[in-house]
């Protein structure tokens, strides 16, 4: 009677482990397909490398980037090149930051695009560290070849990994 119950019991966890897995992958689904359903516009390929401005003892709470917010190593967050600014909205002082996709070596980010500028020739962004460290763990490559980079309309996104 003890082992039909405790049977039951098990049964009971492990359908309910299951059902909560299953459900957690539909909404990483879902959120995966309306990304790539709200990216506008083709893809920009090119080489990503990774960025860290602040200088301590130079600017307080780190430098300000293009929108006017401080750099911040630990959010999900890049700067474009200059001549891809237009491209993904126009990243302007002041104004709401915009997000794009970051595809690369089989994974997938969603970044504030905060800051621009002029990067090295063959390298369309710079991600900060955290951003970085997602698609190269030990940061150890510096840069990453084939990153794909699509702008995300509207302004009410969530960044971190995407599926």
């Amino acid at each position: 009677m003890v082992f039909r119950s405790s049977a039951a019991i098990c049964g009971a966890l492990i359908a309910l482990v299951v059902s909560v897995s299953v459900a957690r992958s539909e909404t990483n689904r879902v959120h995966s397909s309306a990304v790539v359903d709200a990216a506008s516009g083709d893809a920009i390929v090119g080489a990503a490398s990774t960025y860290n401005p602040f200088k301590p003892g130079k600017e307080e709470g780190g430098p300000s980037t293009a929108s006017g917010e401080r750099y911040d190593p630990s959010v999900w967050a890049a700067a474009i090149k200059t001549n891809l600014r237009q491209k993904f909205g126009g990243i302007k002082f002041g104004a709401r930051p915009k997000y794009a996709l970051v595809e690369a070596v089989g994974k997938k980010v969603i970044v504030k695009i905060n800051d621009v500028g002029p990067l090295r020739p063959g390298r369309i962004i710079d991600l900060n560290e955290r951003t970085m460290r997602h698609f190269d763990p030990s940061m150890e490559l510096g840069v990453i070849p084939d990153v794909a980079v699509k702008p995300l309309s509207g302004d009410d996104w969530t960044t971190g990994p995407v599926g």
